[in-house]
């Protein structure tokens, strides 16, 4: 079952490459795969959260006998809402694709096969399988965002590459002198495998060493301040599909490293080093939020404002550093939450620009005025998205960055006090784009603009219900990654 659900995508893009020619079929195929896809997404998320405990779907083959490789993948409390949310967010981008009339074949393969990598990332258990999955990504995008872009698109694409593959030079050389010291690739013995290669002076590197190769690697593509300027030229020029996969989901491969491994396998090292962490999370939140309050063009504020919202996740993941003395969890399983719903909430956003830049053919907030009268669903919807990215009770951004703050707080608590300005920034920011955007008086130009279409409402509908659903019944998300991250600090502090 997970192995269908990470590669069917990949199986219809080989189905489009090699059997479909007319464009009409193609799409309707491509939405197909991806609505499958969703399905036996949410089968594993349900099946998984009957019985939260452990790995499941544990699928494990030899693969290179010699280096002890292996196709290792499965799903625990971390990973399984994070396949979720590819799942929807890959069907999304497949819908607001339908527009696309330049090559489509090409499009849609690489849509495809950029979903199986994203998905590919968040299951494997296997190091080398994880590394490889995660360099698979590189290509599709570079290619969707080069090929089918606007404006400095070869360079924006280009810039992402060459930062990506400096985070990946990181973690390979972290990766092999770990299999040097513990001599497996397995993910889920290696936490115990480091603490005896610690113990027993076998490390070739200190652990610390490690940490800091891994952690580079994931801050880059979180992005954390002074990592993150690929990012908002990234959003700015790749199409809408692109952009809510990027936000999405692949922003989301770095927390999942950053838990994952730097916390599951190095947790001394993240404890002890939690002051670090937390400068940069808090510099991220407000360096974010206040350069976002300059942009003027709608796709670069979503981005700015991506790298203030990605600063929570990491200011959640600095409350480790409580759990020698006490376990503490909350601000881990905030960090965790902040990743799902800031990829239903950004990706919202990212889908309603690119339908406004569609119809009004800008994305100036200068030029863009009283829209709601002629698009009245994509004004509300643009309006719950944003008050959900400020964090409004009974949405979604409010239950992962509450308990960021309430898991925080007692550890660190000056500079919790400082990243709560970046939400009264975050209000600013929003309120007054939406004010702008949509609730100015009429322009004239914009009189015969229609809203959006039936087929172009569907993914808008659908995050929507994600985004409330989450905010009113957050209990379910937080069941599940709790399942995950507590027994993960149990592990090494009690």
């Amino acid at each position: 079952m997970l192995s269908l659900t990470v590669f069917l995508p990949l199986a219809g893009a080989l189905v489009i490459a090699l059997f479909l020619k007319r464009g009409w079929i193609v799409r309707r195929f491509a939405i197909f795969v991806a609505i499958t896809d969703f399905a036996l997404s949410a089968i594993v998320f349900l099946q998984y959260y009957q019985d939260r405990d452990g790995l499941k779907f544990v699928e494990r083959y030899d693969w290179i006998g010699p280096l002890d490789i292996q196709y290792l993948v499965g799903i625990d409390g971390l990973s399984a809402p994070l396949v979720l949310l590819t799942g929807l967010l890959g069907m999304c981008a497949i819908f607001v694709s339908w527009s696309i009339k330049e090559r489509v074949r090409e499009y849609f393969v690489w849509l495809l096969i950029l979903q199986t990598a994203v998905m590919g990332v968040f299951v494997s258990l296997d190091f080398v399988l994880f590394f490889i999955f995660w360099e698979l990504e590189l290509i599709p995008m570079y290619m969707l965002i080069s090929i089918w872009g606007t404006g400095r698109k070869e360079y924006s694409a280009m810039k992402f590459l060459l930062f990506t593959i400096l985070g990946s030079a990181f973690m390979l050389v972290a990766l092999l002198v770990l299999y040097g010291s513990t001599g497996t690739f397995d993910m889920t013995a290696l936490p115990g495998e480091i603490d005896k290669a610690v113990g027993s002076s076998k490390m070739l590197v200190p652990a610390t060493a490690l940490f800091f190769a891994f952690f580079a690697a994931f801050a880059i593509k979180l992005p954390v301040w002074p990592l993150h300027t690929w990012l908002p030229d990234a959003h700015t020029d790749a199409p809408t599909a692109v952009s809510v996969m990027l936000a999405g989901v692949l922003l989301k491969m770095g927390g999942y490293g950053l838990i994952r491994v730097c916390v599951g396998m190095f947790p001394e090292a993240t404890s002890s080093y939690g002051w670090f962490i937390v400068a940069l999370a808090v510099i991220s939140i407000l360096f974010g939020a206040v350069v976002t309050l300059r942009q003027t063009d709608l796709k670069r504020l979503i981005a700015y404002s991506s790298v203030s919202h990605m600063g929570f996740v990491l200011l959640g993941i600095s409350s480790v550093s409580a759990i020698p003395e006490e376990l503490n969890p909350v601000g881990l399983n905030g960090a965790a939450i902040q990743m799902f719903t800031h990829g239903t909430i950004t990706g919202l956003l990212f889908i309603l620009v690119g339908q406004i830049y569609e119809k009004a053919h800008t994305r100036s907030i200068s030029e863009l005025g009283g829209l709601a009268s002629q698009m009245p669903f994509t004004a509300v919807a643009f309006v719950v998205a944003g008050l959900a990215s400020l964090g409004l009770p009974s949405l979604s951004g409010f239950v992962s960055e509450a308990l960021v703050f309430l898991g925080t707080f007692p550890v660190w608590g000056l500079p919790t006090a400082l990243g709560t300005v970046g939400i009264v920034l975050a209000a600013v920011y929003i309120l007054w784009m939406i004010q702008r955007v949509f609730f100015t008086p009429s322009l004239e130009r914009y009189r015969n603009l229609r809203d959006l279409t039936f087929l172009e409402a569907v993914p808008v509908v659908v995050l929507l219900v994600a985004i409330v659903s989450v905010g009113v019944y957050p209990a379910t998300l937080v069941n599940t990654f709790n399942s995950a991250i507590e027994p993960m600090l149990e592990l090494h502090f009690q």
